[in-house]
């Protein structure tokens, strides 16, 4: 059953960024005198996850601009943000699928069609041209936000320079497709290019928007694209991090998925062998002792992420 959400900040309206200046609508790029970085913000991955919409909203909306290198705003599914209700807010996640699960190439250069891979092939890019990029999301459930950081070191070292969320988690992602955080290559550890995902919250909550305005003030500081100064009231120590390592990623096999209890995200499970669920009558137990429980999903469909087991790194 889904969760019912209450929408407490207004989505904004994108209609002043439609044209945008770079060939692709909705999506904008400042830049300095100079040389610098290219960083990407990316929001509206998810038409229904609007905290990244309103933080890329309040910067646009304040003129801020890079100190050095090149600023891109990325609004990327407008189509399922169009459908936005806040009686209904999950119905605009996506239009024909998930745009989170189309970022490899032979997707993006194959045959398929639909709303989200259309729009995926005209963002392109701007995300091929990203030296660094941020993608903003926000959660089913509330709770601490999240850093996702993929499996690479150099992501991991960019999460450490942002400082916040204090939670990074490394994974290596869903069976039912690659996000954009691990396309191309951000993915590859040969290259510089980098890419975190921050999972800001509650999908509607006042507060995930709070989280995605800091976190993406302290990326771009981070990535040395804005002054010190410009960010410095986002600035305040954080703190400290600490990192979940998954190992497993439990993906729906059946049509009847039940978990065993309505966990929410971040539950430590002490004993190795406790069932967590139920997968069309097999059991799902936990992998070792101390196993904790990252994003559990109330997308229980099959070939979907049901939840993902990892554990705190010493």
């Amino acid at each position: 059953m889904a969760e019912r959400v209450a929408i407490e900040p207004t989505p904004p309206d994108l209609a002043p960024y439609a044209a945008g200046n770079t060939g692709i609508p909705y999506v904008s790029t400042a830049r300095a005198a100079v040389p610098g970085p290219h960083v990407v913000l990316g929001a509206l991955i998810h038409g229904n996850e609007i905290c990244g919409a309103i933080a890329l909203d309040r910067l646009l909306r304040s003129g801020i601009e890079p100190a050095r290198g090149a600023l891109t705003f990325a609004f990327c599914n407008v189509d399922a943000y169009r459908r936005f209700d806040p009686a209904a807010p999950n119905a605009a996640r996506y239009i024909d699928e998930d745009m989170n699960r189309v970022w490899d190439r032979a997707t993006l250069d194959g045959p398929r069609r639909s709303v989200e891979l259309k729009r995926a092939r005209a963002l392109r890019p701007a995300f091929d041209a990203a030296d660094f990029l941020l993608d903003l999301h926000s959660m089913q459930f509330g709770g601490p936000p999240l850093l996702l950081a993929g499996m690479t070191e150099k992501s991991v070292v960019l999460a450490r320079r942002v400082g916040s969320p204090a939670v990074i988690v490394r994974d290596r992602g869903h069976a039912a497709g690659p996000r954009l955080r691990d396309y191309g290559d951000f993915a590859d550890p040969a290259s510089p290019k980098t890419a975190l995902l921050v999972e800001c919250g509650q999908h509607g909550e006042k507060s995930a928007a709070e989280v995605a305005t800091v976190t993406t003030y302290r990326f771009l500081a981070a990535c040395g694209v804005l002054s010190s100064g410009d960010a410095a009231r986002y600035l305040a120590p954080a703190p400290p991090q600490r990192v979940i390592e998954v190992t497993d990623a439990v993906t729906v096999a059946s049509d009847d998925f039940r978990f065993a209890t309505a966990y929410r995200g971040l539950e430590v499970i002490a004993k190795a062998g406790t069932e967590i669920a139920r997968d069309g009558g097999r059991a799902v137990l936990t992998p070792y002792d101390d196993c904790v429980l990252v994003m559990p999903s109330l997308r229980l469909m099959r070939g979907q992420t049901a939840v993902r087991l990892g554990r705190y790194a010493p």
